[in-house]
């Protein structure tokens, strides 16, 4: 969703959850529209009654803290946690599979899922981007978020782990989204791992990736992608496989009242 439809969020439908399309845009480059819309996005939080009201509250107010930040501190401190180094990275695939050609045929089959949907893409979005993914999502009825949630919760829970390590606002975002299948709790298995973690946005760290291999997302033009990968398999048999346990949204509480916030 770009900019100029923060303003124009709407109404709840049927499939789908608006706290979510909310969810992405926290998770995207602050520009102006987005201060301009944080009134809104706190109403739409605040309706969100699966999420408890602790985390309600802290959403709200990290919203209200990024509609009174400085814009240019903002973008500089989103830059320095997002686009230097892969341990924040917003791309889900690459925390599985890193810069491998694995990573090619898993974007390949969630390309599919999305065509199969009717959920086309811009030329410049990549399908793993998590803001992307979560605005797939708002357009699938509960039972398929609750699936696709559960399949990338030790992605979440992890991201998780390493933004709270960073003391980011941002954390909050993976971490309703864990909450909305009740799986807070697997952040804390991740953080010893965090904590013992050396920083991979230091220039020396940098360099050793820039030197790697680059990916390639086409299955096509690479042989070793015509094997699947553990998540390109998952994503096919998905659709013919009933699991036993599948992963529900919790249930709807109370929004906060007005004068609590």
């Amino acid at each position: 969703m770009n900019d100029a439809a923060l303003m124009n969020l709407p109404p709840t439908s049927v499939q789908g959850m608006r706290s979510l399309r909310v969810l992405a845009r926290l998770l995207d480059y602050p520009t102006q529209a987005l201060q301009d819309a944080c009134g809104e996005l706190i109403e739409v939080i605040n309706a969100e009654c699966r999420l408890g009201a602790t985390l309600r509250a802290s959403l709200m107010q990290w919203c209200q803290q990024l509609h009174d930040g400085d814009l240019l501190e903002l973008q500089a401190e989103y830059v320095a946690l997002f686009d230097k180094g892969r341990a924040t990275s917003l791309l889900l695939f690459e925390h599985v599979h890193g810069e491998s050609r694995d990573r090619g045929q898993a974007m390949v089959d969630l390309m599919a899922e999305y065509s199969a949907a009717g959920f086309e893409l811009d030329a410049r979005e990549l399908p793993d981007h998590l803001p992307v993914f979560l605005e797939y999502l708002s357009l699938c009825d509960e039972a398929e978020i609750g699936r696709w949630l559960g399949e990338i919760r030790h992605i979440l829970a992890l991201l998780t782990a390493r933004l709270e390590e960073r003391e980011a606002g941002h954390a909050l975002v993976p971490l309703s989204l864990l909450a909305l299948i009740g799986a807070e709790g697997d952040v804390e298995e991740h953080r010893p791992q965090v904590k013992q973690e050396k920083p991979d946005n230091t220039p020396e760290a940098l360099d050793a990736v820039w030197e790697e291999e680059a990916v390639r997302f086409s299955a096509a033009s690479d042989e070793d992608c015509a094997l699947q990968s553990a998540e390109g398999r998952r994503l096919a048999e998905r659709k013919h496989t009933v699991t036993s346990e599948a992963v529900r949204i919790m249930p709807a509480a109370s929004p906060i009242p007005s004068g609590n916030r």
